[in-house]
């Protein structure tokens, strides 16, 4: 499956900023128990590392005129000159059979760290489009994803007819829009509603609620076979 002896990679990117936050103890209790099912775990984080989430007409090497980003993408990975931290992070993604993103929901979407990790690494001649297709024709097509992620609001807010609405509603311009556009296989999100209301104790409930989930998404017998 992947370049480590058949042993299943599994991609975390994680987008908080506080180390001692209920969203870094969701991202520790996954890579735990990943890599207690066999996963080599590869940890990315983002704010630990000073991510810079901006693409810039400065990381290319084209003198055009007018900077045309995607346009520029496929240069990069047709030329072999991609900016170097891209390029990095880009072969950390394909080597994934499975990518986990976790982060705090801010906006009722992911940290703009984050948004922007995926801007400038989810490169177009790379992942998709150039050579590639989108969705089923993607690179990714026969991995899988999922959303790691907290959020201030209650499960009861994000039902239809609660204060926010469906959850599904906001959460289609990632899983479809981004992960699904590129070929993943998406698996259902882990969310904890309201960490930073809870005791000790519904804390720590609540992250054994984490460790089976991902348990579950470790020992699943229907990941699809990379073509």
């Amino acid at each position: 499956m992947s370049t480590f002896g058949g042993v299943p990679t599994a991609l975390i990117v994680h987008a908080h900023p506080e180390p001692r936050s209920f969203s870094t103890a969701q991202m520790t209790t996954a890579a735990r128990t990943l890599n207690g099912a066999g996963y080599h775990v590869d940890v990315l984080d983002l704010y630990a590392e000073g991510w810079a989430p901006v693409l810039r007409r400065e990381q290319f090497t084209s003198t055009e005129d007018r900077f045309k980003p995607q346009a520029e993408q496929v240069r990069a990975v047709r030329e072999g000159t991609l900016d170097r931290e891209v390029e990095a992070h880009l072969q950390r993604l394909l080597a994934a059979d499975l990518l986990v993103l976790s982060f705090p929901m801010w906006w009722f979407s992911m940290p703009a760290v984050l948004k922007g990790w995926v801007d400038r690494v989810f490169v177009m001649g790379g992942v998709f489009g150039g050579e590639h297709g989108f969705f089923e024709d993607a690179a990714l097509t026969g991995r899988r994803a999922m959303l790691l992620f907290t959020t201030g609001g209650s499960a009861e807010a994000f039902e239809s007819g609660g204060a926010f609405g469906p959850m599904d509603d906001f959460l289609f311009h990632i899983h479809r829009g981004m992960l699904e556009f590129v070929g993943y296989e998406v698996l259902d999100p882990v969310v904890t509603h309201k960490p930073v209301r809870m005791t000790d104790e519904e804390r720590r409930v609540a992250l054994e609620r984490v460790e089976r989930a991902i348990a579950d998404v470790a020992g699943a017998a229907t990941a699809p076979t990379r073509p």
